[in-house]
């Protein structure tokens, strides 16, 4: 293939790393080992999957030509073959690949075996928007590559990126334990309540720095691509399905948190049960809704789940019709909990986690009443800058990742 077919491939490169700022980057960034020779990213669409490739070139590159990056949704891949790019670049030198939005190369997952299997000498990163596409293709590139998970954005790394504080990540147990502190030093340096506030109507997203105004409709416009760009480029679905799980998320929005009564809710989509539940359950793959089940959750045996959540607060700003505070606050600490623990739907109280903790998430009046007795339990208090006890601000929780 001649160097001049690939021009418009290297514009494209050239045109997205120059706009990359180094100051800030996504807490995965610093957990990926970027050494590894085949590593896959996954996560929902607007969290930073092509900045955070884009990043690393730019940080460990002094000259990026040493790399290729390329989207795979390029139009220039209706004539051309992965393939025959990767030999192009094997043949001048080009020993490391950044490959974006995978899903959307027809047998992607074949492809990148074989360039793995064929290339010894030729390290692979990819990214994918679709949670669903690399969770059925793990099995053919388990053995070869390390996955990693990108969420949207924490209530910390958002402070971090509107320059207000930099703070380090508090793991789980020493929140619980030394909140109080924490609590003391930050609200010393900053005020807490209007920036949480502006977190849950918008921070989830780093794309909302573009323009808050349009911040809405591009999320709109977000969801409509996972819904029908993403889902038919890694399933089999038909046209009339994908109209049901439009009209799914949205019956869903309406009742947030919702407890389902599945044969209700099949009806009104007409449908059946296993149907129904593999669309909900693509729309929690795909991070749209988040879905709470008392045992571990398993995308092998679909279970009904015991609550349906939207997948974060600033979905709820857009989709639902009346934001309920108390279910934003429960929305909220579930998108931020889901990161870094194993979260279930408890006997008593509102959240289990790590199979020991146990929450109740309310307002600064809640009490401990409807947990009293259980051992290690605690309240996640809104409306209230510094706790004490086992009494902990609802903000803290975003502090995690």
């Amino acid at each position: 293939m001649d160097t001049s077919e690939l021009q418009p491939l290297f514009d494209n490169y050239h045109r997205k790393i120059s706009k990359i700022d180094l100051r800030f980057k996504r807490y995965l960034y610093y957990q990926i080992n970027w050494d590894s020779r085949f590593i896959g990213i996954k996560g929902p669409r607007g969290v930073g999957k092509t900045t955070m490739l884009l990043q690393h070139i730019l940080k460990n590159y002094a000259d990026i030509d040493q790399t290729l990056y390329a989207s795979l949704d390029d139009l220039w891949f209706a004539s051309h073959s992965l393939m025959d790019l990767v030999d192009w670049a094997w043949q001048h030198g080009v020993m490391r690949l950044y490959l974006d939005e995978v899903h959307r190369y027809d047998q992607w997952a074949a492809t990148l075996k074989n360039i793995y299997d064929s290339y010894p000498d030729m390290s692979i990163v990819y990214t994918s928007s679709s949670l669903l596409i690399m969770d059925n293709a793990k099995v053919d590139l388990s053995r070869r590559q390390t996955v990693y998970t990108l969420y949207g954005m924490s209530f910390r790394e958002y402070l971090m990126l509107e320059g207000v504080i930099s703070l380090d990540a508090i793991p789980l147990e020493e929140l619980l334990q030394e909140h109080v502190r924490h609590a003391m030093r930050i609200t010393k340096a900053i005020k807490v309540a209007p920036l949480f506030e502006e977190y849950l109507h918008h921070g989830y997203y780093p794309f909302y720095r573009e323009s808050i105004e349009d911040f809405p409709m591009r999320l709109r416009e977000t969801i409509s691509v996972v819904i029908d760009s993403d889902l038919p480029a890694v399933e089999n679905v038909s046209f009339e399905t994908l109209q049901k799980v439009k009209r799914l998320l949205m019956i869903i929005s309406e009742r947030v948190p919702f407890e389902p009564n599945m044969s209700e809710l099949w009806k009104q989509l007409s449908t059946n049960n296993e149907l129904g539940l593999r669309m909900l359950y693509a729309l929690d793959k795909a991070q749209l809704l988040g879905l709470l089940t008392a045992h571990a959750k398993s995308y092998k045996n679909l279970v009904k789940p015991d609550k349906v959540f939207l997948g974060n607060p600033n979905l709820m700003h857009v989709l639902c019709p009346n934001v309920e505070k108390g279910n934003e606050r429960e929305t909220f600490f579930f998108s931020q909990l889901m990161v870094t623990g194993n979260v279930k739907y408890p006997r008593r109280g509102d959240f289990l986690v790590e199979d020991k903790y146990l929450f109740e998430v309310g307002g600064k009046g809640k009490t401990f009443d409807q947990i009293s007795d259980e051992p290690d339990s605690f309240l996640a208090l809104d409306d209230v800058e510094v706790g004490h006890g086992n009494r902990i601000p609802l903000w803290m929780f975003g502090l995690l990742f």
